[in-house]
């Protein structure tokens, strides 16, 4: 096969769009999106509401760990100047022409009243983590069977003690799974009082103790730190516990927009 042959078709740039905002909103000159090396940021209007994208290479593979940081870096860093609608990962168009016509014109009532909701909000996510350490020997005080396996199973080997520790890691998960299920909602109840919604998220591991994501106002901020500080001091050495934030509001938007 020749050299001709084998090259890569050469295509158009594709638009990449990563959420939607107010038509007002500008973005600084050196702002860029995903890829490499990372293209400018633009906004694509329509009426009053806007898009944010970048052109992306159609022959470059999209989804590294690279990508998706990028990508909710836009999202997080618009967050604080404007109401921003985000679209989830992947969102890839053919022009801005389609951007217009595919999404801004056919949603654009839909991503008016969600922005509208939006305004003035900010997204943060406090989540706790298990000491491993800790929180076994809490189960193990807890449960007198569990406590029993793990003695029965003590300096021996696996092929003898089998059954028992099949038995004692069913018994850790289904305490690990209640112990779980309050300590989310120990996490909601703290934050409920200065939050405009919240959300429970699904554990990613088995070492989560709770994830929530709580939407408050931006000027609000000071007091989710101070909801969320008798938590700290009481889990101290049980959980670690972390406010990550301002993000745009991934857990709260409600739209049919394809992507959001």
């Amino acid at each position: 096969m020749s050299e001709e042959q084998s090259a890569p078709e050469e295509r158009r740039p594709v638009v990449y769009v990563y959420g939607l905002v107010p038509a007002d909103v500008e973005v600084k000159e050196d702002a860029t999106g995903i890829g490499s090396p990372p293209r400018p940021l633009k906004i694509v209007t329509h009426d009053d509401v806007a898009a944010l994208v970048s052109e992306i290479d159609p022959n470059s593979p999209l989804g590294s760990s690279d990508d998706l940081r990028a990508h909710a870096a836009v999202l997080d860093a618009t967050v604080t100047a404007a109401p921003v609608l985000p679209l989830r990962f992947g969102a890839v168009l053919t022009d801005t022409d389609a951007v217009v016509s595919e999404l801004l014109e056919q949603y654009r009532d839909e991503f008016h009243d969600a922005l509208e909701q939006l305004e003035g909000m900010v997204q943060f996510v406090v989540k706790g983590r298990y000491v491993e350490d800790a929180i076994l020997r809490e189960i193990l005080s807890d449960d007198p069977e569990a406590g029993r396996l793990r003695e029965a199973i003590r300096d021996q080997t696996e092929d003898v003690t089998r059954d028992e520790r099949l038995a004692l890691g069913e018994l850790i998960s289904r305490a690990l799974t209640g112990k779980r299920e309050q300590d989310t909602q120990r996490i909601v109840e703290a934050v409920e009082p200065v939050a405009a919604a919240v959300s429970a998220r699904e554990p990613t591991d088995d070492e989560e103790a709770g994830s929530v994501a709580v939407l408050i106002p931006a000027d609000r901020t000071d007091e989710l730190e101070e909801a969320v500080a008798p938590l700290i001091d009481e889990w101290q050495g049980r959980i670690d516990v972390t406010v990550t934030g301002p993000l745009a509001a991934y857990d709260f938007v409600k739209t049919r927009a394809p992507g959001t």
